[in-house]
């Protein structure tokens, strides 16, 4: 079963795709960047901008029948890996003591010129 998830809590895709797909018992979100639900960019630094995509994730989560702690795998997309402390701090208030696997990549540009893009796999059957 392969399921389209869409949700007016977080920003619409700005291209051809979906906020997330479920397939099975898995959840598999685009990624996420720091757009309010009305499609307005938050500026300023890496920690609003993360603040903001941790929202998306979890109303995206959430539209699919998920939260955080659901989470499996993680992959945030940042583009100085200097940020890399202050990602991590709020990636741990967020996750608190969930640590689902994760990988980070500097990269050159993200959509937007934001800062940080993450995309989540959650698992939907509780134990």
């Amino acid at each position: 079963m392969i399921k389209t998830i869409q949700t007016n809590q977080a920003p619409q895709a700005i291209g051809p795709y979906s906020q997330a797909y479920q397939c099975g018992d898995f959840l598999f979100t685009s990624g996420q960047i720091p757009l309010t639900s009305d499609g307005d960019l938050v500026g300023g630094d890496i920690v609003g901008q993360a603040h903001q995509v941790f929202n998306n994730l979890q109303a995206v989560l959430k539209a699919g029948g998920a939260d955080l702690v659901h989470v499996v795998k993680v992959t945030l997309f940042i583009k100085n890996l200097n940020d890399f402390p202050k990602i991590n701090e709020i990636y741990a208030y967020y996750f608190g003591d969930h640590r689902p696997a994760r990988s980070c990549v500097e990269v050159s540009r993200l959509p937007k010129d934001v800062e940080i893009e993450i995309e989540a796999i959650a698992y939907l059957k509780s134990e």
